[in-house]
């Protein structure tokens, strides 16, 4: 167990040798730090409890442990029936590669002309989207719609592409490519106008104007990946801190330069 959660416990009021059952430790953690009580803490803690590494989680455990938090973060999160893939995307980060632009290019030009009048806004974020910045060769695309809801306006086409619905929320709509075709671009839909949409182009631009903090960045998910290689979630969620920090210093930047989503 790492310092930052043996102090996350103390701070809750619970012994980090002794919390007792660990869901309702961990959701004491969540109601106290929100999204930074992450899955890797429910790991950790999970893994305390059976006396074992956290490496020895079995693979069953660490899928109940994931939809646990998933949920607890997003209380309306659903994995679409049927989604599933059979094959493991192994998470591997690589040196930046200028044709990520050009690739995000292409699955806009098929984009747009068959979302229609609901599509406000179409946009390269994650990593791939900042020159220079080493990342997993998976195109992140950001749809922005006038109406999240009224998926008849955008899941049948997106689909008709070989990327499927793979999971859904409040916030965004989660699409991947389709059984097991090789993950080579992720479509995240969102509602125009909303906080989702807005941060992730502040958090783009922001890593476009501030080298420094994309190559610690860089750093961060290279040692994630080498750490988490076949756990997807783990990966994620093990830059939450960073990401929220960083977050945090791109508003203030946004303020200090009247940043706006143009």
């Amino acid at each position: 167990m790492d310092e930052q959660l043996i102090s996350k416990l103390r701070s809750v009021g619970l012994d980090p040798d002794a919390f007792g059952d660990a869901a309702p430790a961990w959701r004491r953690l969540h109601d106290r730090y929100g999204t930074r009580a992450t899955l890797l803490d429910r790991y950790a803690m999970e893994a305390v409890v059976r006396g074992i590494a956290v490496e020895d989680l079995p693979a069953d455990v660490r899928a109940e442990l994931t939809l646990e938090v998933t949920r607890a973060h997003w209380s309306d999160f659903q994995i679409v029936r049927g989604s599933d893939r059979s094959v493991v995307d192994r998470i591997e980060v690589i040196d930046y590669d200028p044709t990520w632009s050009i690739q995000f290019e292409a699955w806009r030009d098929r984009l747009v002309p068959v979302l229609g009048a609901n599509l406000v806004r179409i946009e390269h974020v994650g990593s791939t989207s900042v020159p220079g910045l080493a990342a997993k060769p998976i195109v992140d695309i950001q749809l922005s719609m006038a109406n999240v809801q009224d998926e008849s306006t955008y899941v049948p086409a997106i689909e008709a592409l070989g990327v499927a619905l793979r999971s859904r929320d409040s916030d965004h709509r989660y699409f991947r490519p389709a059984g097991d075709l090789k993950r080579v671009v992720q479509i995240h839909v969102c509602q125009a106008g909303s906080p989702w949409e807005r941060t992730h182009v502040l958090f783009r631009d922001y890593l476009r104007s501030h080298p420094e903090a994309a190559q610690s960045y860089a750093d961060l998910k290279r040692a994630s990946a080498g750490r988490y290689p076949e756990d997807r979630i783990a990966y994620n969620e093990s830059k939450t801190d960073f990401i929220l920090d960083q977050i945090e210093r791109a508003e203030e930047w946004a303020a200090q330069t009247s940043w706006t989503l143009s």
